[in-house]
């Protein structure tokens, strides 16, 4: 029988390559390669045609183009995990005279500082970065349009700002910086600033004609930290895991999952199946599954890493081609393909180590009101939740002190405590001033606005 550690079933892997193989016919890309990653590891490396005259390989780097924003969000997450800044903290306090300083750091993060999506004319993509030596020459003279927080909109200045942050804060060259405190920890040593052999040259294809020109491959300057990187899909593979999993040596699971957390949702005319935006990363719903990653695309490129943390899977699809194959939709075709035809085998269910009695009285059902809840007691804390169908369910982590933190949902941050009367007996639960009791509307329970003394009742029928 197969594991899941084991390599992808024949069936799977021919369906896989099939996809891509279609995938670059139909979009007319010169070459196209793609990596499947499950359980923290690559699983399967596809490539289609070739680049200067050899089959591309996980070694062979493509530019990744605004995948490195993802890059440069974990760099100002590290500043924050550190006490460097908060994120709510507005950009002048760290970087002043920008002219869009009111904006805050988590609004840059998510594009709701209301800057515009593009530098002023002429388009960045194909000029030279030296053309915009400052920072002035990248925001214009007007870099809002928007009141800070009020909408989403995608901005590629407002990570060219977060690129100067961490360079003010850091002291050292972006580049320099990534390199230093995500690439080499990770083992990212094909992915770079600059172009390193081998890698795939850029090209436009004709929308009529079998024909291809090539595409100019710019240094951006200052607007590096929105798009610059190249990168190869063994090296996104590896980043993708680290986005599933964290990596205390660069930013934990419980900082990487606050990046893949909706923050703002997108825009309404650009809204594709529920998608919202997180602090570095798209996040959306497609085919019944919540995908988080980032798509990418510069003249001569196309790029895309997605991945389903519920199925532990994840694709990295890269292309040489302006206009063409929709890698979005390949990426995530590769984990439907995967996560249907092999599903996620579940960790082993084992008991707890220890059992805290004070905890395990807690476990069972409760009721607000008279919306029945149950409190389960679980190895990796506890979770309160309906007793069946959707409404507020959460997981909770112990503060050492008999209270519990909400972690997610509607109750994120909010403070559970198990509240005991002069006897030691658990009276109720208090989560974020809602009363939770063993029985509905139970007697003598502090029930906000009193219990009706008389009771449970009938109605007499006429």
């Amino acid at each position: 029988m197969t594991t899941w550690d084991e390599e992808l079933l024949p069936a799977t892997r021919r369906a896989l390559t099939h996809r891509i193989a279609v995938a670059q016919a139909e979009g007319r890309a010169p070459s196209l390669v793609a990596a499947v990653v499950r359980g923290g590891r690559a699983v399967w490396h596809g490539a289609r045609t070739s680049v200067d005259g050899h089959g591309p390989d996980e070694d062979v780097q493509y530019r990744i183009g605004s995948i490195t924003k993802t890059f440069t969000a974990v760099l100002v997450l590290r500043l924050r995990d550190e006490g460097v800044l908060d994120l709510g903290d507005p950009l002048e306090k760290h970087l002043p005279g920008t002219g869009a300083g009111e904006a805050t750091i988590a609004e840059l993060l998510a594009h709701t500082a209301g800057l515009a999506a593009e530098s002023p004319a002429p388009w960045w993509e194909r000029t030279p970065g030296s053309t915009r030596p400052e920072l002035s020459d990248v925001l214009g003279e007007k870099p809002l349009l928007h009141p800070a927080g009020r909408r989403h909109h995608y901005s590629n200045p407002g990570y060219t700002l977060l690129g100067a942050l961490v360079e003010e804060l850091r002291g050292a060259p972006w580049e320099q910086v990534l390199r230093d405190e995500v690439l080499q920890p990770l083992g990212l040593h094909r992915t770079s600033a600059q172009p390193e052999a081998p890698h795939a040259g850029g090209w436009a294809v004709h929308p009529w004609a079998d024909a291809l020109l090539p595409e100019p491959l710019e240094d951006l300057g200052l607007m590096a930290p929105a798009g610059q990187l190249w990168s190869t899909t063994g090296d996104l593979a590896r980043f993708a895991a680290f986005l599933v999993q964290g990596d205390d040596r660069v930013l934990s699971a419980e900082s990487v999952r606050e990046m893949r957390t909706p923050a703002a949702p997108a825009e309404s005319a650009d809204v594709v199946d529920g998608a919202t935006y997180g602090l570095g990363l798209q996040i959306q719903h497609r085919d019944g599954r919540l995908l988080a990653g980032h798509s990418g695309s510069l003249p001569g490129f196309l790029a895309t890493l997605t991945f389903s943390v519920a199925d532990d899977v994840a694709a990295v699809v890269l292309a040489n081609c302006t206009s063409g194959p929709a890698v979005g939709a390949v990426a995530a075709d590769l984990i439907r393909i995967v996560a249907e035809a092999e599903p996620r085998i579940p960790e082993p269910w084992r008991p707890l180590r220890e059992v805290d009695p004070s905890v395990l009285e807690l476990a069972g059902p409760w009721y607000w009101g008279t919306h029945p809840y149950v409190l389960r007691v679980l190895a990796d804390g506890i979770t309160l939740g309906p007793l069946a169908g959707g409404g507020r369910r959460t997981r909770f982590r112990s503060n050492g002190d008999g209270t519990w933190m909400g972690l997610e949902g509607y109750y994120a941050g909010e403070l559970l405590e198990a509240v005991r009367r002069p006897d030691g007996a658990v009276s109720h639960l208090d989560l974020g001033s809602f009363v939770f009791t063993r029985q509905p509307y139970e007697e003598g329970a502090p029930v906000p606005g009193g219990v009706d003394p008389e009771g449970w009742r009938g109605i007499a029928q006429p």
